[in-house]
């Protein structure tokens, strides 16, 4: 009987509060928005595009408000946070957030099965983002939403945001993909913090002028739908640069330095239970804690 009762034991979980118990935390995490319907990851991720707006808007407000006086950048700055305060503290799907999210499940399974989960996912969610930066943009610039004044300073802020050239923005894209990853890997290390972790480290993105693809997208926007033709280059020299930045920095750099520091205390991947694929189920379908139950 004892030998019976040994046998079932799982895998014995890493110490509470120890970096490898963080880093099994955000990886369950990520596995349950892997396992969210297709119908619920676009939603959010609109959203979420449509929040980060603000990040621009209040930022713009700022600086057309403060005296030019050399502390102004530092304080126009912090309204770079509000967009991902709401994203964050509203569990809204930021594709920025997801470099580091659905990448550990898939650094530690390493299976085909979660490669094509995180491919959806990435898809659905970069799309929905894009899409509701567009849509405010536009409705910023034609449907009335800003003052004249208003939307003059958020053109100018745009301009200056997405100014440069290709490899630039690339190249200001990795700390700003690697900041959003720490952002969430400390998020989840103090979730009674996470308000002042999130308006750090965006604050500082705004600071070090780096490149984030969906509140930059929102500045690209601004300009496609104000200059027309003139505005659709921007896509090609900083969305897309961007974007392959803010992957490199989330995934490439932060995610797998935080699977490398941890691999060794980790049970051995195939220790962990199979996840079940209902990406395609629709959500009614789905029985509470579902993803949950088949996730280890």
């Amino acid at each position: 009987m004892e030998n019976d009762a040994t046998d079932t034991v799982g895998p014995e979980p890493p110490p509470f509060g120890s970096a490898a118990h963080l880093f099994e935390s955000v990886r369950e995490a990520g596995e349950n928005e892997l396992l969210r319907p297709t119908q619920s990851l676009w939603w959010s991720g609109t959203a979420a595009g449509m929040a980060m707006s603000t990040s621009v808007v209040a930022r713009a407000l700022l600086e057309e408000h403060l005296p030019d006086v050399v502390w102004a950048p530092i304080v126009a700055s912090v309204g770079y946070a509000f967009g991902f305060l709401i994203v964050s503290l509203g569990r809204m799907q930021l594709f920025t957030e997801n470099t580091i999210t659905t990448i550990l499940p898939l650094l530690r399974r390493r299976d085909l099965l979660t490669v094509r989960l995180t491919l959806r996912l990435w898809g659905i969610v970069l799309a929905a983002n894009l899409v509701g930066a567009a849509a405010v943009a536009f409705l910023i610039v034609h449907g009335g939403l800003a003052a004249p004044r208003h939307l003059q300073a958020m053109l100018a802020l745009s301009e200056h945001g997405t100014a440069g050239g290709a490899m630039e923005h690339l190249q200001l894209g990795i700390p700003a993909g690697f900041l959003v990853a720490a952002m969430v890997w400390l998020g989840a290390a103090s979730v009674v913090h996470r308000f002042w972790v999130v308006l750090a480290l965006t604050w500082l993105i705004a600071m070090g002028g780096y490149a984030h693809v969906v509140a930059g997208s929102v500045e690209v926007f601004l300009l496609l739908f104000s200059q027309g033709a003139a505005g659709c280059e921007r896509l090609l020299t900083f969305t897309a640069p961007a974007l392959v930045g803010n992957i490199i920095g989330g995934t490439g750099l932060f995610a797998v330095l935080a699977y490398a520091q941890v691999q060794q205390e980790l049970a051995p991947p195939e220790e962990l239970h199979e996840p079940v694929d209902h990406a395609d189920e629709p959500e009614d379908e789905l029985g509470e804690g579902s993803a949950l139950d088949s996730l280890g």
